[in-house]
C-alpha cells in the first residue's frame, strides 16, 4: 500500500511572511499541529509545527507577533512521493525522527501530509481484521 492512499489530503497552509502568532492561531482554530509553506508552484518549501512554536518561540522568549514563519520554519523539509510504500515511509520517518512528512506527486507538488498517526491507524485496523480472521478460523469457532 502506498502513502497516497492513507495520507491526509486536506492540508493546512501558511505563508512564510505571516507571523508566528497567525500560525499558532490557525493551528488552534483548525486543531492541527502542522502548517506547510508552499512556493508559487505548490512545492513544499517549509513547515512549522506546534513543537517549533514551543521550542523556537516560547522557549526562546521571542515575540510571536513580530516573528515571521520564515524565521522559524523547517526549511525544505524531507518529503515523500505519494507512490512510496508505507514501509519505506515509516523507515524514513524513523531514521529522521519525523512524525509528519509532506507527500508530493511526481512533479513535487504537495498532495497531502503523512503522519505517524495515519500509519498507526492503518496498522490498528489491519491488526483488528487479522484478529477477526483468527477468531473466525479458530478450532472453537469451527466446531459449532
Amino acid at each position: 500500500m502506498t502513502v497516497g492512499r492513507i495520507c491526509s489530503r486536506e492540508v493546512d497552509l501558511i505563508d512564510a511572511d505571516e507571523s508566528v502568532q497567525v500560525a499558532a492561531d490557525r493551528m488552534n482554530s483548525r486543531n492541527v499541529g502542522t502548517l506547510i509553506v508552499l512556493d508559487e508552484e505548490s512545492h513544499p518549501i517549509g513547515m512549522i509545527t506546534d513543537r517549533d512554536l514551543a521550542l523556537r518561540i516560547v522557549g526562546k522568549a521571542r515575540d510571536s507577533i513580530q516573528t515571521l514563519v520564515s524565521e522559524v520554519m523547517t526549511r525544505f523539509p524531507d518529503k515523500i512521493n505519494e507512490e512510496t510504500t508505507i514501509e519505506l515511509a515509516l523507515s524514513k520517518m524513523r531514521a529522521g525522527g519525523f512524525r509528519r512528512l509532506p507527500v508530493v506527486d511526481n512533479e513535487g507538488k504537495l498532495v497531502g501530509v503523512l503522519t505517524l498517526d495515519d500509519i498507526l491507524e492503518l496498522l490498528s485496523t489491519e491488526f483488528t481484521e487479522i484478529g477477526r480472521l483468527i477468531k473466525k478460523e479458530s478450532p472453537t469457532s469451527l466446531a459449532g
